[in-house]
């Protein structure tokens, strides 16, 4: 497998998605703002979300390309395995749709203390939530692709979604204000879920993997599945859990869920591109080299995914620290958005982007911890991080109110790579040679002395924030690719 060429098109992929995603929510902020009807829809959006993390593209994918590889591809196994997850999806939204109250005070009780915001949450809820059949579907098929080494299809229909919502709110204005732009952003949602399910299968289908559902079978397979999955489930999600957290606590400031949305949107973009795309390709290459018992192929992945990934991560770090500001000001503070929630925005973002660097090696060590099927030793890091961060956001809202939130999020990360870390060495699994502690150190060096650089670069505008941006990358990419190589 050519792993960089991989790892760079996934890339390429996630962050054409990603681009589409900033206009996306560009136009969400110019027709919601940052209040009422923006809280209700991404608290509500964020649900069905977490599902897709949980029981797609997080547990389900490490748990089942390892089996998948071990099976030879066997297509019996991915058709009973794709049956059974239909069955659960089916009951588990059947439950959510009867529980839907209950799951929205849960996940913002501060909701109730506005007249019918509660209520409408519950309702766009709702609708939304039958995304997470069709979506979760979606990513089984995409996990089936990325078994066979087919990444590119699989990275690019996340585009889907957002060109759909896109062209929704492009359209809201002719639907009239207030709660039916909701009705139409909810069933745009759910529609992008069934687009994307049915691009997938019929591109199984032409590459003749057999695919299609069956009665399940209760195998012993399954049953070794089912046993990990359960395990896996809980510490996959744990970030996810994480962010639910903080998303509760934030809801009694009012506002801040959706600060802490578009600063968490900032922030994950560099982390889809490179962090993601790493992981994505590292399972199913990790997962072969192990089955074969060759780990100096192991190793030799990991220093290069973390040398690679690292010379672009760091600068992120920098550009976004600095640049926080006037990217949100630029990209966001129109129609309703107001130069306060900018600066909410930009400060948020200014604390938690220094997360990326340990989220980046904790997704290598997680995604080797995963091939080797280890499932318990995730979790128990993702539980005590969930615990550290837990503790943070309830001790520190009152003092800092909803910045307790990215704070939590960076130290919870830096706990969780250290204990990620310190289990992979002690089974051997990864063994980081001196030149990549050499390169990192440099690229941290070079990129915090471009970022003092930046400091002093007046921005006035959308142009010239992509013109500081591009020259930022213009002269730091070379620089590192040639300080790489000579290290």
């Amino acid at each position: 497998m050519k792993l960089s060429k991989h790892i760079f098109g996934v890339g390429l992929m996630t962050g054409i998605s990603r681009i589409f995603g900033f206009v996306r929510d560009m136009l969400i902020a110019r027709v919601l703002g940052a209040g009422r009807l923006s809280d209700i829809f991404l608290a509500a959006f964020r649900l069905p979300n977490l599902f897709r993390d949980l029981l797609g593209e997080g547990a389900l994918s490490a748990i089942f390309i390892p089996m998948y590889a071990d099976s030879k591809k066997d297509e019996s196994f991915a058709k009973n395995v794709f049956s059974w997850l239909m069955v659960v999806l089916l009951g588990i939204t059947l439950v959510f749709e009867v529980l839907m109250p209950l799951v929205v005070w849960g996940l913002a009780p501060g909701f109730s203390t506005v007249p019918g915001k509660m209520e409408m949450t519950v309702i766009i809820s709702r609708i939304m939530f039958f995304y997470v059949i069709f979506i979760c579907a979606a990513a089984f098929l995409s996990a089936v692709l990325n078994a066979f080494s087919r990444f590119m299809l699989a990275a690019f229909m996340p585009v889907m979604l957002n060109l759909m919502l896109i062209g929704a709110l492009l359209v809201a204005p002719y639907f009239g204000a207030g709660d039916r732009v909701l009705y139409l952003m909810a069933a745009t949602v759910v529609l992008s879920g069934i687009v994307q399910c049915m691009i997938l299968w019929g591109r199984i289908r032409n590459k003749h993997f057999g695919l299609r559902l069956v009665v399940p079978r209760w195998t012993p397979g399954i049953k070794t599945m089912f046993k990990r999955f359960g395990v896996s489930i809980v510490g996959s999600g744990f970030y996810q859990i994480t962010i639910i957290l903080g998303t509760l606590v934030a809801s009694f400031q009012s506002g801040a869920v959706s600060w802490l949305y578009y600063a968490d949107r900032i922030i994950q973009l560099p982390f889809a591109m490179i962090g993601l795309a790493v992981g994505t390709v590292l399972i199913s290459s990790i997962s072969n080299a192990l089955s074969e018992k060759n780990m100096r192929s192991v190793y030799i992945q990991q220093n290069s995914s973390m040398r690679q990934s690292m010379m672009l991560m760091l600068p992120c770090v920098a550009g976004l620290f600095v640049l926080a500001e006037p990217i949100i000001k630029y990209l966001f503070e129109y129609g309703a958005w107001t130069p306060e929630s900018t600066h909410a925005v930009a400060v948020a973002i200014m604390i938690q982007v220094f997360v990326l660097p340990a989220m980046m090696i904790s997704q290598i060590y997680s995604k080797t911890l995963y091939a080797s099927q280890d499932v318990k030793t995730p979790v128990k890091t993702s539980m005590i991080s969930l615990g550290v961060a837990s503790v943070i956001y309830l001790s520190l809202f009152k003092f800092v109110g909803y910045l307790a939130i990215p704070i939590g999020v960076v130290v919870s990360g830096y706990v969780k790579n250290y204990l990620l870390g310190r289990a992979c060495r002690k089974r051997g699994l990864v063994k980081i040679d001196s030149k990549t502690f050499r390169a990192m150190f440099v690229f941290a060096l070079l990129s915090g002395a471009m970022g003092c650089g930046l400091w002093f670069v007046p921005v006035s505008g959308v142009v010239s924030l992509m013109a500081t941006i591009a020259a930022f990358g213009i002269i730091y990419l070379p620089v590192a690719f040639i300080l790489n190589k000579k290290i």
